[in-house]
């Protein structure tokens, strides 16, 4: 993945003088997908990642994680047969359980492809079948694409915080809508999911200051 980092930094940082900029800032994209998860582990973790700061949803998935300290990562069978109180206890919403329920349902029936099978299939294909369940939109399945699958050309542009920093990187007066967005991020490809990665890094750090 460093060589295809590299690349899309490069690339991204002749674009023009902002993008060179955000990119000398940020400095080298570390994105590192997690191959080895399954998709039904990344779509629950993207469901507690859901309209929520990274640190927030870490500490939820955490306290998720703890109540199953004989597994890395608790299993479907498991998600099931949990009291909704008790995942309420660790964070999550009403909405939130029904849909990791839902996922968890969809894993044991096979509505979710495993990893080898999710790599023979394309971005389409894979959010079609996917946003069918309770909860899981085209964003979620766009954060399983770009980190846990490595895809490289994926844009959330419905991602708040991919469209805030575009407008400070750009001194604009709102935010693009996903549409112009998905316009702009044309001339971004073939590396739009690094590109999304610099402008969250680009937020974050502004966050920090």
């Amino acid at each position: 993945m460093d060589n295809m980092n590299d690349a899309g930094s490069a690339f991204l940082a002749a674009l023009d003088d902002d993008w060179a900029r955000l990119v000398a800032r940020v400095g080298p994209c570390t994105l590192e997908p997690h191959a080895q998860r399954e998709p039904y582990e990344a779509l629950v973790r993207a469901i507690a990642y859901q309209q929520l700061h990274g640190r927030a949803a870490e500490a939820i998935l955490g306290r998720l994680i703890a109540i199953f300290p004989d597994t890395p990562f608790p299993q479907p069978q498991q998600i099931l047969s949990t009291t909704d109180e008790a995942i309420r206890a660790c964070g999550f919403s009403a909405s939130k359980i029904r849909a990791i329920k839902g996922i968890a349902t969809a894993a044991l029936e096979g509505g979710i492809p495993t990893s080898a099978v999710a790599g023979t299939m394309n971005d389409e294909e894979l959010i079609r079948q996917l946003i069918t369940l309770r909860g899981v939109g085209r964003w979620t399945v766009e954060m399983l694409l770009i980190f846990t699958l490595g895809r490289p050309d994926v844009l959330p542009v419905d991602d708040f915080g991919v469209r805030e920093s575009w407008r400070k990187l750009k001194g604009l007066p709102a935010q693009p809508k996903p549409r112009e967005l998905a316009e702009l991020g044309k001339a971004w490809s073939p590396y739009r999911s690094i590109a999304a990665w610099y402008l969250w890094r680009a937020l974050d750090q502004a966050a920090d200051l």
